[in-house]
């Protein structure tokens, strides 16, 4: 049987560091404030980057740690919900840019469970033998859609980019995805929004960006969308641990979507974990959204905190409100 496994991994985080009391000259907060509610200390700015650019950057060291050939990948997802265009999508750049010559791909939007999604779509693909090489890559340029007179969003997010490669594998040599679980709760869209277009006033041509401009910026209800965390993320742990026919125990590594360090320690407290067992970087990056998972892996095998054959639980949940986990053996 063919299995779907994780054959390379990229991160690209922007150079331009700005920390809790940077942001403070900018917004009514504190390094205290932000630290207590969030467990954030800095984040990264992608001062003057296009979100193609810095997805291509992920790619592009993906790539080098997979040490394949860039024609052989057959499909290319691009997460994002700060993509530099509405078409082009940022997928057929970072084809064109890879020389991924022969690759057909797509955007898929679903806000900080972006990567699991595509995770799951790009397992379906390998296994339904539509694809050997696909490789993912998360992207966010979240600085580009604050408002920075907002304290409660403005602290929270960061830029940045994650990617992976999964490529097809035999059974008995690693399992990989070993299953998934993704969910939306739709109803409750309302509480996390950036909206795309504005419903005009006035006509079209007699608004001024000052009039619109803080229409398109990140808008949440914070109290709702961390009761809505909880919930997904002992439902989509559950359902993904059920499908695999594993338990909790089974799992050496969790590595939950970087939102809050209050929801993390509240999933380690739900199953009774350790926090050694639980990958947190929040504190360097804030929420880089969806690509939050895929720099958190990356830096597992940086660090040479994967060793092959461990399981690890990938969870994610956002916008939308979406939600999603996977079991993965490395």
């Amino acid at each position: 049987m063919v299995c779907s496994c994780i054959s390379g991994m990229g991160k690209y985080l922007p150079d331009y560091i700005l920390t809790n009391d940077g942001l403070a000259e900018i917004v009514e907060t504190s390094d205290d404030w932000i630290r207590e509610r969030t467990g954030i200390r800095e984040r990264r700015i992608s001062h003057g980057e296009a979100t193609w650019q810095m997805a291509l950057k992920a790619a592009r060291d993906c790539v080098a740690d997979w040490q394949g050939n860039p024609q052989d990948i057959d499909f290319v997802i691009v997460t994002t919900l700060t993509p530099d265009y509405y078409t082009p999508n940022t997928a057929s750049a970072i084809a064109a840019e890879l020389g991924c010559d022969h690759a057909f791909g797509f955007d898929l939007s679903a806000a900080c469970t972006g990567f699991v999604y595509a995770l799951d779509v790009a397992d379906s693909y390998i296994k339904a033998g539509k694809a050997n090489h696909v490789l993912i890559v998360s992207v966010e340029n979240m600085t580009r859609i604050l408002d920075f007179t907002d304290r409660t969003t403005c602290v929270l997010f960061g830029d940045g980019a994650g990617a992976a490669i999964l490529s097809a594998c035999e059974d008995g040599n690693n399992r990989g995805v070993i299953s998934s679980y993704l969910a939306l709760d739709g109803g409750r869209r309302s509480v996390l929004t950036v909206p795309a277009t504005v419903c005009h006033e006035k006509m079209p041509w007699e608004e001024t960006v000052a009039d619109t401009n803080g229409h398109h910026a990140v808008m949440m209800d914070g109290t709702e969308v961390f009761r809505f965390s909880i919930g997904a993320i002992t439902e989509a742990v559950d359902k993904a641990l059920e499908r695999a026919g594993l338990t909790i125990d089974d799992i050496a590594w969790f590595i939950p979507h970087q939102a809050n360090i209050r929801i993390i320690q509240h999933f380690a407290h739900r199953y009774h974990l350790d926090m050694e067992k639980i990958f947190t970087n929040i504190d360097k990056y804030g929420n880089t959204s969806s690509a939050s998972i895929p720099i958190c892996l990356k830096e597992m095998k940086e660090q040479g905190k994967i060793q092959k054959g461990q399981l690890g639980l990938i969870v994610g949940f956002g916008g939308g409100l979406s939600y999603g986990a996977a079991v993965i053996e490395f």
